[in-house]
């Protein structure tokens, strides 16, 4: 079958390519924007990309088209589709009804660490021999891909709580129906199609809904979650970050060593030694462990697994260091991710090295400016804040002035990069903060660096 993906460049869409590709499809796709690495990846698979949304694109004569939350009404291609009524579906809706069924899908869930956490889960289940199938929004460093399948049961998938599709308003993770879930964290997001905490808790419990009784949830422990799950809950449950259920202690958390000890309702369960920092990775790990053990992986084994783990790119990657001054990419957008990313770099440099945080204010959430009053306190551990306001439907600079003369706003990426490397010296770290491809920003440091 010949299928054409509208919007193949967005994380989900991209791996979703990926699978059909291996799953003996020809498979081609169109975006508008088209950038790493996502696009390396698609092009490494053999996937032919067009840019934009052209009708002209319907004389591929795909079998199907499979259509991602970024098409909308008015757009030439989907236009063209509707008129000529070709066959088309959700990307969520073709993942679950041709690749996930009767798989048991352990499905991750949250507002913040699905892909980490999704990683994770699909190598702690690697290690343990179970071969897992996965799709996730990001490109696991143990694997080298975002997406693959296989003969195993298993199957991990990043379950997201975004709209499914210009036709089909629900969340897509209603789609997987997965006999373990993670349900990470919840707060308010996406703010430019839910209008309150309240709608998304509805969305999360329409996935509690989808879990059979010997399915098993493992949350963490947050009174947004204990709203959802009070609304009705028919199956397993295990909690984390909590004395009754999965617990960390006995932290260590240096610039050399990252360590701390798994409980289990009070017991020891071993000791995860790792390179990763932050309280928000050590849950995810919890909600691993936890996750790992109902598909029948021994927590001693996963905690094992986990000090082989690598993190996803885009998630504290080190793109390069010169001069004694190292660029870092995350994909951090959303103010309490930003908070537990420098926070978590904080604690491994220590107090005395610079953090400048580089920042591109670009989900839609973000635009929006809901969540501006709370940038300034997200950055305070930062040194310096350096934020890239071009598009943005607010002002940035306004909205950082609590930050006094440490954060400064340019609409110009040039004139960022040059205010940035004037600014550094030797020792800093510059995190680099966001969901785009933010003009090649990364590289571009890295050269004015060496020009200096």
């Amino acid at each position: 079958m010949h299928i054409h993906i509208l919007g193949i460049c967005g994380t989900f869409m991209g791996s979703l390519a990926v699978l059909a590709k291996q799953a003996g499809h020809r498979v081609t796709g169109c975006d508008a924007n088209v950038y790493p690495p996502m696009s390396t990846q698609l092009q490494a698979q053999g996937i032919e990309l067009i840019e934009g949304f052209g009708a002209e694109q319907t004389s591929l004569n795909p079998d199907l088209y499979v259509i991602g939350n970024v098409g909308t009404r008015g757009m030439p291609l989907i236009e063209e589709i509707l008129n000529r009524q070709y066959p088309y579906v959700s990307g969520p809706q073709w993942i679950g009804d041709v690749l996930l069924q009767g798989k048991w899908v352990l499905a991750v869930a949250g507002t913040h660490g699905k892909t980490t956490t999704a990683s994770m889960l699909a190598w702690v289940l690697e290690a343990a021999g179970l071969n897992p199938g996965f799709l996730i929004g990001g490109i696991p460093q143990n694997f080298g891909i975002s997406a693959r399948l296989t003969d195993s049961p298993f199957f991990v998938i990043e379950a997201d709580e975004y709209d499914t599709a210009f036709f089909d308003k629900r969340s897509k993770f209603v789609h997987y129906r997965p006999r373990t879930a993670i349900l990470n964290n919840l707060e308010y997001d996406h703010a430019d199609i839910f209008p309150d905490l309240a709608a998304i808790e509805t969305q999360f419990h329409h996935l509690v809904r989808t879990i059979p009784g010997q399915g098993r949830i493992v949350h963490n422990h947050e009174a947004s979650l204990a709203r959802v799950l009070e609304r009705g809950c028919w199956s397993e449950r295990e909690i984390f970050n909590d004395a009754t259920g999965w617990q960390c202690s006995n932290v260590v958390e240096t610039a050399t060593d990252n360590a701390f000890d798994v409980t289990y309702q009070g017991q020891t369960q071993g000791r995860v030694i790792w390179t990763l920092t932050g309280a928000h990775n050590r849950a995810n790990a919890l909600a691993v462990i936890a996750a790992a053990r109902h598909a029948g992986v021994p927590p001693a084994q996963s905690i094992a697994a986990l000090a082989q783990f690598q993190n996803v790119k885009r998630r504290m990657e080190v793109r390069g260091t010169v001069n004694g001054v190292t660029v870092i990419d995350d994909f951090a957008h959303h103010p309490t991710a930003i908070e537990t990313t420098i926070a978590g770099l904080r604690a491994r440099v220590g107090s005395n090295t610079r953090i400048l945080a580089v920042l591109e204010p670009r989900s839609n959430t973000m635009k929006l400016g809901v969540m501006k009053a709370a940038l300034p306190g997200s950055l305070h551990d930062a040194n310096l804040v350096f934020c890239y306001e071009k598009n943005l439907g607010w002002d940035a600079a306004a909205a950082l002035q609590p930050l006094g003369d440490k954060a400064r706003s340019f609409d110009d990426l040039d004139a960022l990069v040059n205010a940035v490397v004037t600014q550094a010296s030797t020792g800093d770290q510059i995190l680099v903060m966001s969901n785009g491809g933010f003009g090649g920003v990364h590289q571009k440091l890295l050269d004015a660096l060496k020009q200096q």
